[in-house]
């Protein structure tokens, strides 16, 4: 039979109530922090110097990144950039190279000498002993005939006519007799084969 009694006592509850929705702003003491030092971060970037040492890395200029690439269709040779792509790793572009370890351009005897030489330690390359400028090196420098002949010439005119140098630049005609004249596919073994062959031309 029904009681008065349970009609009058509240029902139970069984669910949670429902969810409100409600604003959490970041707490004033977190949003400073993070606003000063963001703002640090920027006052950093902007009045530091710049990292590094500006002698070193990339020395190409916006002109030298504009230009055509060397040996693009219809392109002239640009030696610099040949030179910055291929040698600059090892003997600078200060052309000093590093003492002990790779020989120097600048001022060497054997860039600025006969033609017929630098023309072939590009092509073939060069291992062993060699004296440069009264220091001897020993190592080994890969062959550039994968390079066109413009692409040689110029950069061989580049070297021969950069820093302290003052030869005569090298044409591609050079590249081109001496690939033909030759079948060699070692290295030259250091300087005294080298010196046989400028003897063999005279």
């Amino acid at each position: 039979m029904f009681n008065k009694s349970e009609a009058r006592r509240p029902s139970q509850q069984r669910e949670e109530g429902d969810p409100s929705e409600f604003n959490r702003p970041i707490p004033t003491l977190v949003a400073l922090i993070t606003l000063a030092v963001v703002i640090s971060g920027v006052a950093y970037i902007l009045l530091s110097e710049p990292f590094g040492q500006p002698d070193l890395g990339d020395r190409r200029t916006l002109a030298d990144l504009r230009a055509p690439a060397a040996g693009a269709p219809g392109a002239a040779a640009n030696g610099k950039q040949v030179f910055t792509v291929n040698c600059v790793a090892c003997h600078q572009a200060t052309g000093k190279g590093l003492p002990g370890v790779f020989p120097p351009l600048d001022g060497s005897e054997w860039v600025v000498g006969d033609e017929r030489t630098v023309a072939n330690i590009l092509l073939h390359g060069i291992s062993g002993e060699i004296t440069v400028m009264g220091n001897t090196y020993k190592g080994a420098m890969p062959s550039f005939k994968q390079l066109s002949d413009a692409e040689l010439a110029a950069v061989a005119s580049y070297i021969r006519a950069e820093w302290s140098n003052k030869a005569d630049p090298i044409k591609a005609e050079s590249f081109e007799a001496e690939r033909k004249a030759s079948t060699r596919s070692t290295p030259f073994n250091g300087g005294a084969e080298l010196k046989a062959l400028t003897a063999k031309a005279s």
